[in-house]
């Protein structure tokens, strides 16, 4: 339910389609439009894949109407709010995955309780965070080993441990909800994100092997996760974009705004 998520997961869907797949992608009203034409061209290309729109319970959670991904939210108080109406999908999308007879579901983190719809209904659930493989393993090791409480400024570097390269940081850098000791609303919604990849089938990582390899057979090996790959989704449109670069470097003089 934000942008930096829903890009990658949808052109993962397509790049599914295009493959033979069919696939189907859950939305809510205001945020399908973000993508919609580029699934009709798709569709118009013979690829089978569409889109489900199910209502997002804004005003059921205490949000503003209208308020359906994160880049409305414009106060921190709203985000509990927004976890609330995310839980209320769970529902909806159960009912309308009952009907579809899906072989597969692809969720993303932030839908903890994609898990146990998926084991419901005996279907894999796939796990997709959107973010690399490096940056999966020092989070990994951040939350396992706690190296930022054993210094004693937030200004002091310290190395991340058991990752393939010696990684300094210091604990300034770091996000709020990895620095406080006191559980509250966002380091509860991690610990369900981080059960339900271990519970999930698999990861799908928008990255590839040779990107990173050291920290893709860390994630294998060392932290256990069965990941696959999908090699960068939101490249697929790559080669029309350079068809339209070239266009642009063919036209006429000033006459294109980059």
């Amino acid at each position: 339910m934000a942008p930096g998520h829903m890009i990658p997961i949808v052109d993962m869907a397509r790049l599914f389609a295009r493959r033979g797949v069919k696939a189907t992608i859950i939305s809510t009203p205001l945020n399908a439009p973000f993508f919609s034409k580029a699934i009709e061209r798709d569709g118009q290309l013979g690829h089978d894949i569409s889109i489900r729109i199910i209502k997002f319970p804004s005003a059921e959670a205490g949000l503003p109407e209208g308020c359906e991904n994160l880049s409305s939210i414009i106060s921190w108080d709203m985000h509990a709010n927004f976890l609330k109406a995310m839980s209320m999908l769970q529902q909806p999308i159960e009912q309308l995955l009952e009907e579809c007879h899906p072989h597969c579901l692809v969720a993303d983190m932030t839908f903890t309780w994609a898990t146990e719809v998926a084991d419901k209904l005996r279907i894999p659930r796939l796990y997709f965070s959107g973010t690399s493989y490096f940056a999966m393993c020092v989070f990994d090791s951040l939350k396992r080993y706690e190296p930022h409480r054993r210094v004693d400024s937030d200004f002091e570097p310290f190395i991340v441990p058991g990752l393939p390269d010696q990684i300094k940081t210091t604990r300034q850098q770091l996000p709020d909800y990895l620095k406080q000791t006191t559980e509250h609303e966002f380091t509860k919604l991690l610990n369900q994100v981080s059960e339900s990849e271990l519970r999930s089938y698999g990861v799908l990582v928008n990255s590839f092997h040779e990107l990173e390899p050291a920290y893709s057979e860390h994630y294998r090996k060392e932290m256990a996760r069965n990941a696959m790959e999908e090699g960068g989704s939101s490249y697929s449109d790559l080669t029309a974009l350079l068809e339209e670069l070239r266009a642009l470097e063919t036209s006429k003089q000033e006459s294109a705004v980059h």
